[in-house]
């Protein structure tokens, strides 16, 4: 599973991580960076520690699963 996680300082200057499942791929560097803009302008969200003041970084994640079978 792949996962867009958008990592933002708060007023604390602390990160703060939004994860966003299937991202649209291959990913849009200069999209990514113009929603995370749009993110702080428009207060859109807050954390524990403030509201999220700057952008830190945008990753692609992926988390592999394998099941072990016992028994």
């Amino acid at each position: 599973m792949r996962k867009l996680e958008l990592k933002f300082l708060n007023e604390d200057d602390k990160t703060v991580t939004y994860s966003l499942e299937q991202p649209v791929e291959p990913v849009d560097p200069a999209a990514i960076n113009a929603a995370m803009d749009e993110i702080i302008n428009q207060n859109a969200f807050t954390s524990s520690g403030g509201d999220v003041v700057s952008i830190k970084e945008a990753r692609i994640v992926e988390r592999t699963v394998e099941e072990i079978e016992l028994g």
